[in-house]
């Protein structure tokens, strides 16, 4: 018997009293579940009667048992669908149980979802339909007028037909199909003549890069098994209760799910980030295990913040002159990490190593990684010195779905190229120091350049637009654009109202610029491309002279 089907609680217990080093080995050496349904019925047979998960804010607690069984009532509806192996299914819901239940679903019949953002607009619900090749798509109601035809243009016609759409929670679906009509009546039962492998493709995941659009990530089962299992035990610990505060369309929710399920432990989930309640979930469901948030740290102290019974949190770029504090206030043992949709989880720092708070590291590889800091011809660059991050390792992604130009220029070989620069000390820990890829990061968000830009372009009065980061306080970045009008055009005759009014219908959100700012022209390049350093260098506060949407005034 593998040490995988011993009880759980004896698994970590030997785990606990290992190095980190060797913690990493076992690990490696443990096998991991056929396939990431099998990890759900393993769990249910072993925790039947534990809750699962919790969505606490709107009081819908399953139990393993229950789950399993919803589980195979929602394969048997999507296989009655039209559903099969290798089929390829966009869906689109918020935080609500049937989001992880449809994922699980598609898991266990070998199928594919390409998870959409909910703040998307009808051009990017298109594009991730589209790009994905998405033979179905499943979206709440709330969302309907994003499928509506009227929105179809020749480059964003959404190539589906309506019986091949469902919606959630709709009295009248048509043209399409109401989800609950597809899912009545289902057995608990499920029956295949075959079992999806480690390898088989589980997620089509769009994360924004460089090139404008996102890209899918082609993200396999093992990749999902190695994520949950590498979070959850790279430290020894019994993590009973785990936190999940953001969308389940995004990367982390998922594996925190199956953390949970590694450590037969209970997955409480909220509907929405929340900075000003975070630390009152921590104590109110006596979390063990989260991803913390810097912004949760900025709120006013509270009574909740000495009842956190926390047992390891994941920090993600935290300032390392808070890090020592925020342990502390929080009773936090907070460790920084680092990894990718790309790559998922690749380095950390152990909770033994209490010497590394406050210095900036965010460790060294996890099991199933290696790491590499190198030059821009993929050579190792000296101890100390500054490169990028290449990474290798069992289960990372299988590459950007049909993207062969982006595929070719991430890799130096069977490494992965993640885009930042790093420095390792002389004792294996990693820092990173800087991007290399044109992206801002608002709020936890990856937020293409060259997407914004694009958009900010197809205004017809836009002759030219750069967008580069501005640091804030309170979301990391945020996006300012350099806007440079068509020539003679009257400075009245594109009014700020227009520009938002455009990115707003155009753009997700958390993707419209704060900050505007006109320009004659662009700096550029010998090779006449924008040259975003100098812009950048020409003031020492990027919002002088900028109008702030935020604050509605100029800077």
């Amino acid at each position: 018997m593998s040490t995988s089907r011993l009880p759980i609680d004896h698994f970590i217990d030997r785990l606990s009293r290992m190095t980190p080093e060797e913690r990493r080995l076992a690990i490696e050496a443990d096998p991991l579940p056929a396939n990431v349904g099998a990890l759900l019925d393993e769990a249910a047979a072993e925790v039947g009667d534990k809750p699962a998960w919790n969505f606490f804010e709107a009081g819908v607690v399953t139990t393993y048992s229950a789950l399993a069984a919803e589980v195979n009532r929602t394969a048997n509806a999507l296989r009655a669908w039209g559903v099969t192996r290798g089929t390829h299914i966009a869906v689109m819901l918020p935080n609500i149980p049937l989001m992880p239940t449809i994922w699980l679903a598609i898991a266990k019949l070998g199928a594919v979802m390409a998870p959409v953002n909910v703040r998307y607009t009808a051009r990017e619900v298109r594009y991730i339909a589209n790009d994905s090749d998405a033979d179905f798509l499943i979206a709440h109601a709330d969302y309907r007028d994003l499928l509506s035809p009227e929105w179809d243009s020749e480059e964003q016609t959404l190539a589906l037909p309506p019986d091949h759409i469902a919606l959630v929670g709709a009295p009248d679906a048509g043209p399409y199909r109401r989800w609950e009509e597809i899912a009545a009546g289902q057995s608990a039962m499920l029956v295949l003549d075959y079992a999806p492998g480690h390898d088989d493709l589980l997620n089509i995941q769009y994360t924004s890069g460089t090139t404008g659009f996102p890209k899918g990530c082609m993200l396999s089962h093992r990749y999902w098994l190695s994520a949950g299992k590498v979070n959850g035990l790279r430290d020894g610990k019994r993590f009973e209760r785990i936190l999940a505060s953001t969308p389940f369309f995004y990367l982390d929710p998922q594996w925190l799910l199956l953390l949970a399920f590694h450590q037969r432990g209970t997955l409480y989930v909220a509907n929405r980030q929340s900075a000003s309640r975070f630390a009152g979930w921590l104590a109110e469901h006596r979390i063990h295990f989260c991803l913390f948030p810097e912004v949760v740290y900025k709120q006013p102290p509270s009574p909740h913040d000495a009842e956190i019974c926390l047992r390891r949190a994941n920090i993600y770029g935290v300032r390392k002159e808070i890090h020592a504090d925020l342990r502390q206030r929080f009773n936090a043992p907070a460790m920084e990490a680092f990894g990718m949709t790309e790559v998922g989880p690749t380095l950390f720092v152990p909770l033994e190593a209490t010497e590394m708070v406050g210095s900036g590291s965010c460790g060294k590889p996890t099991a199933f990684r290696e790491c590499r800091v190198v030059d821009e011809d993929g050579k190792d660059v000296p101890q100390g010195e500054i490169g990028e991050l290449v990474v290798r390792g069992k289960g990372l992604m299988q590459g950007y779905y049909k993207k062969p130009e982006a595929n070719r220029d991430s890799y130096f070989g069977e490494w992965f190229r993640t885009g930042d620069l790093f420095r390792k000390d002389e004792q294996g820990y990693h820092y990173i120091v800087g991007r290399l890829k044109d992206m801002v990061r608002r709020a936890g968000e990856n937020i293409a350049a060259r997407e914004v830009e694009a958009v900010l372009k197809n205004l017809p009065e836009v002759m030219d637009a750069a967008v580069v980061a501005v640091p804030d306080d309170t979301r990391g970045q945020e996006v300012k654009a350099y806007i440079v009008r068509q020539p003679d055009l009257p400075e009245d005759a594109l009014p700020l109202a227009r520009i938002f009014e455009h990115c707003d219908r155009n753009l997700a959100a958390f993707k419209v610029p704060r900050y505007i700012e006109f320009i004659d022209t662009l700096p550029r390049t010998p090779s006449e491309k924008i040259a975003k350093g100098e812009l950048i260098k020409a003031k020492s506060d990027l919002r002088l002279g900028a109008y702030d949407r935020v604050a509605d005034c100029w800077r």
